[in-house]
């Protein structure tokens, strides 16, 4: 599946909820489902600089597409960061690179985060990209 089709998949699920506390629930139940980074990945290293809460992001190239694992010590963030990893994981990096994010405003995730929230959002994406980058320059 393509990102395009994975982030029509997120916004298609978002649609079907009536109104932001239904949509939070569903974000904390992707939080339970997101494939957790192994303990010896929560390190500063892997750290999300910009965020309120704690998130962990660790890459590893699997072939040619980039495999992404999380965790957050905040149940919110772990929704938001669940459906990143979702939409990134397992896409070759030139993919993520190129890939808009257009599928967040879609879905009015960033105007219903708190401004800190929101930010933390953009430096996920700019994280989960930036490994994508340096991904590309090994494959090269």
């Amino acid at each position: 599946m393509t990102i395009q089709e994975r982030q029509q998949e997120v916004i298609d699920e978002f649609s079907m909820f009536d109104d932001w506390m239904q949509r939070y629930e569903y974000m904390i139940e992707l939080g339970k489902s997101l494939p957790l980074i192994d303990e010896k990945y929560k390190i500063d290293e892997n750290l999300i600089k910009g965020c309120q809460s704690k998130v962990w992001v660790h890459a590893e190239l699997e072939g040619d597409k980039l495999a992404f694992t999380a965790d957050s010590d905040a149940i919110i963030t772990k929704g938001i960061v669940a459906i990143l990893i979702r939409v990134f994981s397992d896409q070759h990096p030139s993919e993520i690179i190129e890939a808009d994010t257009q599928f967040i405003d879609e879905i009015g995730l960033k105007e219903h985060l708190s401004p800190t929230r929101a930010n933390g959002l953009v430096s996920m994406i700019k994280q989960l990209k930036m490994y994508a980058i340096a991904y590309q320059t090994q494959l090269n």
